[in-house]
Order: structure tokens, then sequence, then C-alpha cells
């Protein structure tokens, strides 16, 4: 079976259709986890493998998309999505339960429960940038206002440093 049948890649691929996005999912062939190995497949500076993470702020789960190479600068979140509380990285089977994915493929798009997601304003930088789809080898092209407007996301460029 090709990473592209998988079932969370095809979840994404129906999300991609229902927002009348083309399908433009690809199978790298290598996983994704290691972001310089991405960018090199794809011939792009790693800071264009955006990275999607999940965090607990407060009582709620939050969705953060930050450029790699890029580290995720917690202690802004709250203030990001405006909420109190702790911010806390949850376990994978958390993370596959509020998501749908597993950790180092949770995509923005597809998911099992609408989150508040925040976007690295570094990402902006590049005009083209790449997103898991679902698997640790598969990746889809984007834009960060493309991101913006398909997640309500907010672009911060508070929330990650290199």
């Amino acid at each position: 079976m090709s990473n592209l049948d998988s079932n969370t890649v095809k979840r994404v691929r129906k999300a991609m259709v229902e927002l009348e996005l083309p399908d433009t999912i690809q199978d790298l062939g290598v996983p994704t986890r290691k972001t310089e190995a991405a960018a090199a497949v794809l011939g792009v500076e790693p800071g264009a493998i955006a990275k999607t993470m999940v965090y607990s702020a407060g009582n709620r789960y939050v969705l953060v998309i930050v450029a790699g190479g890029y580290t995720c600068q917690e202690d802004q979140l709250s203030r990001a999505f405006g909420l109190d509380g702790s911010v806390l990285r949850p376990e994978g089977d958390l993370v596959r339960a509020v998501t749908g994915f597993s950790i180092g493929a949770v995509c923005p798009l597809g998911l099992v429960a609408k989150l508040p997601v925040a976007i690295d304003g570094s990402l902006k930088k590049f005009e083209k940038i790449y997103i898991s789809a679902g698997d640790r080898q598969c990746v889809f092209p984007t834009t960060v206002d493309q991101l913006k407007q398909l997640t309500a996301g907010v672009v911060s460029y508070a929330i990650a440093k290199a």
C-alpha cells in the first residue's frame, strides 16, 4: 500500500476536495520527521518545511504551525491564543485523539476536532511552504495566507524563534 493510500492521507485529501483545493499531496519517499531530509527531497530551505504541533493551553488544545529549524516559544502561546493556564505538550495518544493524526504527521486539514491555530510569521518569507498531509512521508504545498484562510488561524511572530 502506498503512503498516499493511508486513511489519514485520504482524510486530508477529502478535506482538500471539500475546500475546493487541488490535490497536490506528494509522497516524498522519506519520513518528514527530519526537516532537513524533507527539505533536501523538495529542494527547498529547511525553513519552508512547516511543523504542525499540538499543545494544551489551559483547558484547550491548540495547533501551532512553526517553520522548520525553529522552536516553538511555549511561553508565548497563552497570549497568542488569549488563554489562561499552563502550556503543555501532550503525549502521542492525546495528540491522535484530538487531531486524528500521529505526532509528526499532524495536518491542519482533516482534523477530527476544530482547534484554534497559530501560524509562525517567519513562514511568510517563503513563497511556498510544505506541510504534513497526514503521513510522515507525505506533504502538500501551501502559503501562509492560504493556511490562515483555511484554518482561521492567527499569524504571530512571537510563537517561534530560530
